[in-house]
């Protein structure tokens, strides 16, 4: 009868560290990433007697709490504002590690960036993952995150040019470039009405300075509006009947006229003096002979009378009145394709386009669209594929843990990629408090991957996982515990009672 109390007394401690997994579950309600605990009873070894008609007859001592398991059921998901907020939707814990270089794992996902520019949690443990361009696990640091700047090595222009516009009417657009350095430049085109129907000149200027070579000079539309053609102006070699030589191009500052196959005819007339005609077919290149005067080595000829320099002659030798020289010039007409603008070096010493060379994309499936329709002159759109040095603006975290991070250059870039990790044995990690779990040799090594690969779960952003506390089921357990500890204790008093009678008999 004296067993009876000991074992009552099992019982009575067994349901007080029952009510204590339940309180502590409870307790935890609302921390996230909590896991509840559960407690699970043994019998103690029962005591042998001899006898009994099925030759083994035992009596049990009592019981103990064989062991307290933690349960790694999903817990639900709550909405945060926070994009450094996450939650597992599914196995596997977060990695942080400490100044000394434990590691730990958590379920819970609250984390911000530190004063040195770490992805850490509320420890300020630092969490783990894969750095930019390594496989090697790793912190994740943004500290150092920019955007370099890229120069402008591409443009387009979405605009429409109003079939309506008299020959001499031009039209305006420009757009900000940026050159290797990051600085932004106006990129300005001058479209010029020619002569004939659909067809126009245009010149590109960059800050107002004239290109050092343009190779397209003309756009030609069909008679629906659409880009037809696009021309090119080429200066053949000079030939004359004197003892000289000279050389021709086609100057920076070119306005952009179109000039069918033709020539230009230089007479001198006099000491510094000389007469330009044309022989073009072409009614938008005729010339009106003039003469020029005080010129020494350099010729420069205004075809339309805009101003600009529209053909460079170098003259060289001895030149004597009467003379001649010839230089041809033809046009290649072809269906729509991008147009190259070359630049010197900036002042700055920096780069613009590949080479010192933007290429106007007229052709590619990103093209900006170029109509002459009949209605006001007007740019739609405009892009190019440069863009200035950008700090780090934001962060957003995919499912699969990639961080992303958004530059106020308007680029985005990976920062890295946060690693999940998981045991063979999650219930043989210990609880070190504050969240954290640690391996050890019940556990496993952790399994490293990163989330949604290897049965790992994905991650949530903007959300943080609450416990998987279930206060129905505890209110239940509890309940349940209380009986069992009632019915111990009635045990104790019953035996007592017991005992006391015995003890009566000897009065």
């Amino acid at each position: 009868m004296g067993s009876a109390l000991w074992i009552a007394i099992s019982g009575l401690n067994a349901s007080s560290k029952q009510m204590d997994v339940i309180g502590n579950n409870i307790a935890n309600a609302n921390t996230m990433g909590f896991k509840a605990g559960k407690a699970y009873f043994a019998n103690v070894l029962s005591q042998s007697l001899s006898g009994g008609a099925s030759g083994v007859m035992q009596i049990g001592q009592g019981v103990t709490v064989a062991d307290v398991a933690t349960q790694f059921s999903q817990g639900s998901l709550e909405s945060t504002t926070s994009a450094l907020d996450l939650a597992i939707d599914g196995g596997g814990f977060f990695i942080v590690e400490d100044d000394e270089g434990s590691q730990y794992y958590t379920r819970a996902g609250a984390f911000h960036i530190d004063g040195d520019g770490f992805l850490v949690d509320v420890n300020n443990y630092r969490v783990q993952g894969y750095p930019p361009g390594t496989p090697t696990l790793g912190d994740i640091n943004t500290r150092n995150a920019q955007s370099a700047p890229v120069a402008s090595t591409n443009f387009s222009i979405g605009l429409n040019l109003d079939a309506r516009t008299a020959t001499g009417g031009t039209y305006n657009s420009s757009q900000t470039v940026f050159d290797s350095l990051g600085a932004a430049h106006t990129l300005a085109v001058t479209y010029m009405k020619t002569e004939g129907d659909g067809q126009w000149g245009m010149y590109v200027t960059l800050d107002g300075d004239a290109p050092d070579s343009q190779n397209y000079s003309g756009l030609s539309f069909d008679g629906l509006g659409n880009l037809e053609k696009v021309y090119s102006s080429t200066m053949g070699s000079p030939t004359g009947s004197g003892s000289g030589t000279a050389s021709a191009v086609l100057a920076a500052g070119h306005n952009g006229q179109i000039y069918q196959t033709g020539s230009l005819v230089l007479q001198r007339d006099s000491v510094n003096a000389w007469s330009v005609h044309s022989t073009s077919d072409y009614p938008n290149a005729s010339v009106t002979g003039y003469g020029v005067t005080n010129v020494d080595d350099t010729l420069l000829i205004d075809l339309d009378g805009f101003g600009g320099a529209d053909i460079t002659v170098t003259l060289g030798g001895t030149w004597a009145n009467g003379d001649l020289l010839t230089i041809p010039f033809t046009y290649t007409e072809a269906d729509p394709a991008d147009i190259t603008v070359a630049f010197s070096g900036l002042a700055n010493g920096a780069v613009i386009g590949n080479g010192g060379t933007l290429t106007w994309d007229l052709t590619s499936a990103q093209a900006e669209t170029i109509t002459g329709y009949a209605s006001s002159s007007t740019v739609k759109a405009l892009a190019n594929d440069g863009y200035p040095s950008g700090v780090l603006r934001s962060l957003a975290i995919e499912k699969d843990g990639t961080i992303t991070g958004f530059f106020t250059n308007g680029q985005t870039a990976s920062l890295g990629q946060i690693a999940l990790g998981d045991f063979p044995n999650p219930w043989g990690l210990k609880k070190m408090g504050s969240n954290l779990f640690s391996a050890t040799l019940t556990s496993g090594q952790a399994i490293i991957n990163t989330p949604g690969a290897g049965g790992l779960g994905e991650v949530t952003s903007n959300a943080l996982e609450m416990a998987n506390t279930d206060l129905g089921t505890e209110f239940i357990t509890m309940i349940t515990a209380q009986r069992a500890y009632q019915a111990n204790a009635k045990v104790i008093t019953t035996t007592d009672a017991m005992m006391a009678e015995l003890m009566n008999i000897k009065r």
